[in-house]
């Protein structure tokens, strides 16, 4: 199975409802809340070691047949940062990837440090989107 790694844009970090293990690697989030500090626009997003979909593309998702996620919901803020610096930015809905899949078997799963790992055919389905300031590269395991 061909396999894509992919680090999506990081618009922000863990806000103060955030609820999880920080003392283990990688952190165990139980609640996501993700407070921006900018946005260039991506539909899938990363604060490690969450990942984050826009409407649009959870709704894509939602009408696949891709494997391995589940998507949950995602309290978000703006910092006072993102206030000053996109004080027109409108944020879209995001969800939370969760990322279940085994890989190598299913259309996502993480690598063994975290990283995002996508099937060629989930690859061929977030290319209609806007990954603009993801770097994605083939994967070798």
């Amino acid at each position: 199975m061909s396999q894509y790694l992919i680090e999506p844009e990081v618009s922000g970090g863990f806000g103060e409802n955030t609820l999880g293990h920080f003392d283990v690697h990688p952190p165990k989030v139980e609640k996501l809340h993700l407070e921006f500090d900018g946005w260039l626009g991506d539909d899938l997003l990363e604060t490690f070691p969450c990942f984050l979909v826009s409407e649009s593309l959870a709704t894509a998702l939602v009408a696949s047949q891709l494997s391995g996620y589940n998507l949950a919901a995602v309290e978000l803020s703006s910092s006072d940062i993102f206030q000053e610096l996109q004080p027109e930015c409108c944020l879209p809905r995001f969800s939370w990837l969760q990322i279940t899949g085994d890989n190598g078997k299913d259309d996502f799963s993480v690598s063994e440090k975290g990283m995002l790992l996508v099937s060629r055919k989930a690859m061929q389905l977030l290319q209609k989107f806007q990954l603009t300031n993801a770097e994605i590269t083939v994967y070798k395991s």
